[in-house]
């Protein structure tokens, strides 16, 4: 079998192999312990921080739809400090990135947060924009590119580690808010987030999600999440980490000829808890097939 070079360098943070997963799909790792190998990972994701404990939204907080599913879980974690104490030392065993997602109504509480992590072994920070800001009438900072780049900004003054910056779907233009944050000194952007989405019950004619409205992910918004990469890929020259409804090998090698040096497997581990497993043989059987020796080699390689 022809030696291939699986690893990928995002420019200050170097990953074994470009297959991440997701935040908020993979728990803490603990979850997946027992069906993946969390050594053959590139990275984990943790599920969303915050400053403090959260409970999370009411339920039902889930929906299947067709070809995806809409969650309203409400950001449900233990707080920073307990993620510290109780999860970290468990996933520092592993030889795979820990990137902590964080999340914060304000601009001081992910500034809070980006510093408490700053001394411990978390290899990078994933800062989720899609959060409300609470002191601009809720809106969601990923939506605004001043926004965008002065949170990133902020966050970036606060801490060394390595920063990436996760892009919300939900704007006029993704280009606009990747100019800012990659102006805002991100080391690496992160797309898409969930699309917003909506489920109704029509025996009772209620939405079926308790908060009415929730995120939607799933296969569904691979095409969607395809375009903003590529069109991300052809106006920033940080790393791009590409997500959104991959399932498959196919799907994965869709993200990297796009432009995105490393994916992240979301959905699709609810689904088929050995997915991450199966898309790193897929993508290395791929490789092979085509004749190349490194995965390198078919980044942002996309033919018009």
């Amino acid at each position: 079998m022809k030696t291939i070079d699986m690893a990928v360098d995002l420019k200050g943070l170097t990953l074994e192999n470009p297959i991440m997963a997701a935040s908020g799909t993979f728990g803490f790792g603990r979850e997946y312990g027992e069906y993946v190998d969390l050594n053959t990972l590139g990275g984990i994701m943790v599920k969303g921080l915050t400053l403090e404990e959260r409970k999370g939204n009411p339920v039902p907080r889930v929906a299947e739809t067709p070809m995806g599913m809409l969650n309203s879980v409400g950001l449900q974690n233990p707080g920073v400090e307990a993620f510290i104490q109780e999860e970290l030392p468990y996933l520092s065993q592993f030889n795979t990135r820990v990137i902590a997602n964080i999340n914060g109504n304000t601009i001081e509480e992910y500034c809070r947060i980006a510093e408490r992590l700053s001394d411990t072994g978390v290899d990078a920070l994933e800062l989720n924009i899609s959060c409300p800001n609470v002191k601009e009438g809720g809106v969601a900072f990923g939506r605004d590119p001043e926004m965008v780049y002065k949170v990133t900004k902020s966050v970036r003054e606060h801490t060394n580690k390595y920063l990436i910056v996760k892009l919300s779907p939900n704007v006029r233009d993704i280009r606009e808010v990747a100019r800012a944050a990659e102006e805002g000194r991100a080391d690496c952007l992160s797309l898409i987030n969930t699309l917003i989405g909506m489920a109704i019950d029509i025996e009772q004619q209620k939405p079926i999600l308790a908060r009415g409205i929730g995120g939607l992910s799933g296969p569904v918004v691979k095409p969607v999440a395809l375009r903003m990469v590529y069109e991300t890929a052809q106006t920033v020259s940080i790393p791009i980490i590409g997500m959104g409804g991959i399932s498959n090998p196919n799907d994965a090698i869709e993200f990297l000829l796009a432009g995105a040096s490393a994916i992240a497997v979301g959905t699709a581990n609810f689904i088929n808890p050995f997915v991450t497993a199966e898309i790193y043989e897929g993508i290395r059987a791929y490789l092979e097939r085509k004749g190349y020796t490194s995965v390198k080699d078919i980044i942002g390689k996309l033919k018009f």
